[in-house]
């Protein structure tokens, strides 16, 4: 694997340092292999990208987005699946059910830096576009069935780029649904002191208390459910319970919507 560190974005680094660390435990509640194949490979200390309430985080929201995706898929099991913004995130493995088209879409920086560490596999292709055009999407199979993932994504963007990247799914799917992170007025202020971000360059875009503030930017969608990240960090450690409790309001969320 021909990996250098500096290949690696920054906020790419912290969910694969996780799942790296959580893969290696002894009673791991998610496993990730090519995530601690590639820490591996890149040979320095990633710990300060792995603390422990954004491990507790990242490995709830891993579970989360997973399970509602085998939600989805046992309803619509041929959907065209999309990983907006993919990063080095392999959820095909995770939820693949042998008849549904899955593509993870990227900048084409990040589409090259991927490539060395993935190759396309049947039904799992590898694609240069933006959360903000269209353009890539004619490249797309027309499908009855559109599933569109957006996981540590949108939370960079500024509201304008949000209303840009929901019109745009609009126009190009004809029908779809959305599973979006998403964070808080909170986070967006104060940004900086998140225990790994900070680490970072990267800075947060706009929060919303909930995500019918969407709804104002894309009346063609609606808010089919939303959930706090502290539904599934609260299950498993004394500092999940407790920030499900201090942090009720401010932890971010998986939201559905659909069009």
């Amino acid at each position: 694997m021909d990996l250098k560190f500096g290949d690696i974005q920054e906020t790419a680094l912290i969910p694969l340092a996780i799942k790296a660390s959580e893969t290696s435990r002894p009673n791991a509640r998610i496993k990730d292999p090519k995530a601690k194949e590639i820490i591996d490979t890149l040979g320095v200390d990633v710990s300060k990208y792995d603390p422990v309430l954004s491990h507790e985080g990242v490995i709830a929201r891993t579970i989360m987005f997973r399970e509602e995706l085998k939600r989805l898929l046992q309803k619509y099991p041929d959907a065209l699946c999309v990983n907006l913004g993919c990063g080095f995130d392999d959820k095909f493995s995770q939820v693949d059910n042998g008849r549904l088209q899955w593509y993870d879409v990227d900048l084409p920086d990040q589409i090259a830096v991927r490539r060395k560490v993935y190759s396309d596999r049947p039904r799992c292709t590898m694609l240069d576009g933006s959360a903000l055009e269209s353009g890539w999407t004619a490249q797309l199979p027309k499908s009855a069935m559109n599933i569109i993932v957006m996981e540590g994504v949108l939370e960079y963007f500024s509201k304008d780029q949000v209303k840009t990247c929901l019109n745009m799914l609009c126009d190009s799917f004809p029908h779809g649904y959305l599973l979006a992170e998403l964070h808080s007025p909170f986070l967006e202020k104060n940004g900086k002191h998140h225990d790994a971000v900070k680490h970072t360059n990267a800075t947060f875009g706009w929060g919303t208390k909930s995500g019918r503030e969407y709804l104002d930017l894309e009346p063609r969608m609606k808010l089919i459910s939303e959930h706090s990240y502290n539904e599934e960090m609260k299950k498993y450690t004394l500092v999940g319970k407790i920030f499900s409790v201090i942090g009720k309001n401010i932890n971010n969320r998986l939201a559905e919507f659909k069009w």
